[in-house]
C-alpha cells in the first residue's frame, strides 16, 4: 500500500515535513517523492538495490527514503562519523548501487569514489560535482505521476557492528506495516495527528524508525538538523510536538539546562517522550517526569530485534532500573547457558522469540546471522533478570559491546586497530563507567619488550584509523594480561575493578 498517496488523498494540505523554515504538505511531499522516484528509475535504480544515504538530518533524507521505497529499493543510512576506510568498506560490503551525499560529506566522497563500485552519486545540497547527479535536477526532470507499483522487494538495512569488529548490515525484508502497530500503541505513538520531533541522527535505527512510523500513520515530522537542547524545547513549543525519541544522553542535556532556560518553554504538548539505546540514570528520569509530566516511555530493543519491552509512564518511577515488560506481540525468555529458563531474579541471557519485526539476516554474512539464534529464540547478547511481575532489568552484556551515549561500540574493531601499532604486543578494550555517556572506551595495553609509547600517541593512532567516537578515552599499561589455561585473555578480570561496587555493568 502506498501510504504517502493515502495520506495525501486524506489530508493533502496538512503539513508532512518541517525542517527549520522549510516545510512540505502531504501533497507537496507526494509530488516531490514521485518526481524523484521517476528520475531514479531513469538512472537504473530499482527494486532490491541498495542505496546509501550519507547526509546530515534534512527534509531531503526523508524524501530520498520515500522515493526509494516507492521503487522497492533499500535505503541504507551511513554513519556520519566514519573514516574513509570505514566508509569504503560499507560501500563495498553493501553492494551499493548509488549514494545520496550531502555537501558536508563530498570531501569524503571524493576520497572513496575511486575505490567504490557505486554507479551513481547524487548530491543533496547546492554544491555540484561533474561526477554526480544533482537532486534539484532530478526533481526538475521527474514526472509527478505516481510511479508504477513494484513487487515488495524493498525493506531496510542498517549497519551495526558485531563481535568480529566489522560492521554488518542488519537486513529486513518488507513486512506488513500493521505488524508494528501494537508496539507503537504501547508507546502512545499511533495518533495520526501527532507531531513528531526527530532529535537524533537519522542514520541511527531508532530516530529513523520513529520518523518513519510517524509518517506511516499520517503525522507531521519535525526534523532537527543537529541536536541542541534548548532548540529542542523551542521546537516542541513552536510546533506543539507530541512525540519524540531520544537517547538518554540527549534527554540528560535537556534536564541539565538551567532552570530559568527550561522555564521559558511550554512543553505541555508532549505526550510520548521515548527513550532507549542505553541505560538512563534515575535522576534523569525523575527530572524528566517533573518537567514533561507522565509522558516518559522507555523500551529495550536493538537494530536487529526491534522493540522488545515497553516501560510505561506509570511504571517509570515505580520500577527503577527496569526497561519494562514484554512489548505486545513479543515473547521474552531469560535462559541460562544450558537453555533453561532462569528463575525470577536470576540473571541469564535475554532471548526474544522470533516474530514479525526482527531482522532477517546480516547481509552476506550467514555465519554471523546464525550466531544470533538458538532455534526460534534470538539474542544480541545482553544479560538480564526478570522480576515476578515480568519487568526486565538489563544488568550486563554477555558480549563485549560498549554503549556510549546510546552508540554501540565494538571492542574487537578497536583492538584490531591497536594491534597495528608497532609498539603494541596485546590490547584489551572494554567500557568503564562514565557519568555523562554511560560508558567510555578504555584500552588496556601490553607493550612489546623494549617499546615505549604514550597514552596520547595511542589515542591519536586510533583516531587515524577509526571514527573519533570509537577511539579510547583512556589507556592503561600492563606488564602482563590475565589468561586462562589455554592462554586466552580473560578480559573480565581487567574490566571488573572499574565496575566494583556497582549493581549494574552497563
Amino acid at each position: 500500500m502506498d501510504l504517502v498517496a493515502a495520506h495525501t488523498a486524506k489530508h493533502p494540505h496538512r503539513t508532512a515535513l518541517i525542517e527549520g523554515e522549510r516545510s512540505l504538505t502531504w501533497e507537496q511531499f507526494f509530488r516531490t517523492r514521485n518526481r524523484l522516484a521517476h528520475s531514479l528509475a531513469g538512472l537504473g535504480i530499482g527494486a532490491g538495490q541498495h542505496v546509501i544515504v550519507y547526509a546530515h538530518n534534512a527534509l531531503e533524507n526523508l524524501v530520498a527514503g520515500a522515493a526509494l521505497r516507492a521503487l522497492g529499493a533499500i535505503g541504507v543510512p551511513m554513519n556520519h562519523r566514519l573514516t574513509a576506510e570505514e566508509v569504503a568498506y560499507i560501500l563495498d560490503n553493501a553492494d551499493a548501487t548509488a549514494v545520496f551525499v550531502g555537501d558536508a560529506f563530498l570531501p569524503m566522497a571524493e576520497r572513496v569514489r575511486g575505490a567504490a563500485r557505486v554507479k551513481r552519486w547524487i548530491t543533496l545540497g547546492p554544491e555540484r560535482r561533474p561526477w554526480a547527479e544533482a537532486l534539484d535536477d532530478l526533481l526538475a526532470q521527474g514526472s509527478e505521476a505516481p510511479p508504477p507499483a513494484v513487487p515488495a522487494m524493498g525493506g531496510s538495512m542498517i549497519y551495526t557492528a558485531g563481535t568480529t569488529g566489522k560492521p554488518k548490515g542488519a537486513r529486513r525484508r518488507v513486512t506488513d506495516p500493521a505488524a508494528i502497530l501494537p508496539r507503537l500503541a504501547a508507546l502512545d505513538c499511533l495518533d495520526p495527528a501527532q507531531v513528531h520531533l526527530v532529535a537524533g541522527p537519522l542514520y541511527h535505527s531508532a530516530p529513523g524508525g520513529f520518523a518513519l512510523y510517524a509518517q506511516m500513520v499520517g503525522g507531521t515530522v519535525v526534523v532537527m538538523r543537529k541536536f541542541d537542547p534548548e532548540e529542542a524545547l523551542r521546537l516542541v513549543e513552536r510546533h506543539h510536538c507530541t512525540t519524540t525519541f531520544m537517547a538518554p544522553t540527549l534527554l540528560k542535556r535537556i534536564v541539565d539546562l538551567p532552570a530559568e532556560v527550561r522555564a521559558r518553554y511550554d512543553v505541555s504538548s508532549m505526550r510520548s517522550l521515548v527513550i532507549a539505546a542505553a541505560p538512563c540514570p534515575m535522576r534523569v528520569k525523575e527530572q524528566a517526569v517533573a518537567m514533561f509530566g507522565p509522558a516518559l516511555y522507555e523500551f529495550y530493543g536493538s537494530t536487529e530485534l526491534g522493540v522488545n519491552t515497553v516501560l510505561r509512564p506509570e511504571d517509570v518511577l515505580r520500577k527503577p532500573g527496569s526497561c519494562g515488560r514484554a512489548a505486545p506481540g513479543v515473547e521474552l525468555a531469560i535462559l541460562d547457558d544450558d537453555g533453561r529458563r532462569a528463575a525470577p531474579g536470576t540473571p541469564g541471557e535475554l532471548f526474544v522469540r522470533r516474530y514479525e519485526g526482527v531482522f532477517d539476516e546480516y547481509y552476506g554474512n550467514p555465519t554471523a546471522t546464525a550466531q544470533t539464534s538458538r532455534g526460534e529464540w534470538m539474542s544480541v547478547g545482553d544479560v538480564a533478570w526478570m522480576d515476578d511481575e515480568g519487568f526486565v532489568y538489563i544488568c550486563d552484556r554477555k558480549r563485549d559491546m560498549i554503549i556510549s551515549g546510546g552508540v554501540n561500540i565494538y571492542p574487537a574493531e578497536i583492538e584490531d586497530a591497536l594491534h597495528r601499532h608497532p609498539a603494541v604486543e596485546d590490547a584489551a578494550v572494554f567500557g568503564v563507567p562514565d557519568a555523562e555517556w554511560g560508558e567510555r572506551v578504555h584500552a588496556a595495553i601490553q607493550l612489546r619488550p623494549g617499546e615505549r609509547v604514550t597514552e596520547r600517541e595511542l589515542m591519536d593512532f586510533c583516531r587515524a584509523h577509526l571514527a573519533d567516537y570509537k577511539a579510547p578515552r583512556e589507556v592503561s599499561f600492563h606488564d602482563d594480561f590475565p589468561r586462562d589455561t589455554a592462554g586466552k585473555l580473560v578480559k573480565r578480570l581487567l574490566r571488573e575493578p572499574y565496575w566494583a561496587g556497582r549493581t549494574t555493568r552497563v
